[in-house]
């Protein structure tokens, strides 16, 4: 399996993120994790400008900095997966969704890139120094849950919650 990389969304790599996007749709999913939404603009541009307003708190839509990224598999350079890491946490995202959100591409599950993706964000987490990350993920999800345990997360709750279902909330250490 070739190494995977991480990048900032860029107009240099549109046709490339938008065939990325084509395949969620072509598999019926319309959420696209770890990608600020993704699936639901059409224009390239327009989800481009988003990512970038939200990387600074100032201007993200939340009031929380995050940075999004596609993780791409070297030698071919195709894009693998999106991966999003939240610069902080909110009294919401404390509750439920936490610091990292990811995705791979249909074609692409099972080959242990989500594994590998995390935990080269994880890289990113300790450059901003946070202490921990928290992750959080829908608790019928066992491919989610083993990305998160393989890169030494620890489950810290798992329950009912009212806008997002059953869940489960794990937390990683950053040493």
């Amino acid at each position: 399996m070739a190494g995977l990389y991480l990048v900032e969304p860029s107009s240099e790599i549109k046709a490339a993120a938008m065939e990325y996007r084509q395949e969620y749709l072509a598999h019926g999913e319309t959420h696209i994790n770890g990608s600020l939404g993704f699936a639901r603009y059409d224009v390239y541009e327009e989800w481009l400008e988003q990512v970038r307003l939200a990387r600074h708190k100032e201007t993200s839509p939340t009031g929380v900095p995050a940075t999004t990224y596609f993780s791409v598999r070297e030698g071919d350079h195709k894009i693998i997966g999106t991966i999003q890491l939240r610069h902080e946490l909110d009294d919401d995202l404390r509750q439920r969704g936490g610091h990292i959100g990811y995705g791979i591409r249909p074609s692409e599950r099972g080959k242990g890139y989500g594994t590998e993706q995390l935990a080269l964000v994880l890289e990113k987490a300790r450059a901003l120094n946070l202490p921990r990350v928290m992750i959080s993920c829908d608790q019928t999800n066992a491919a989610s849950a083993r990305v998160a345990v393989k890169n030494g997360a620890r489950l810290e709750w798992q329950g009912y919650d009212e806008e997002d279902g059953y869940i489960r909330i794990y937390w990683i250490d950053l040493p």
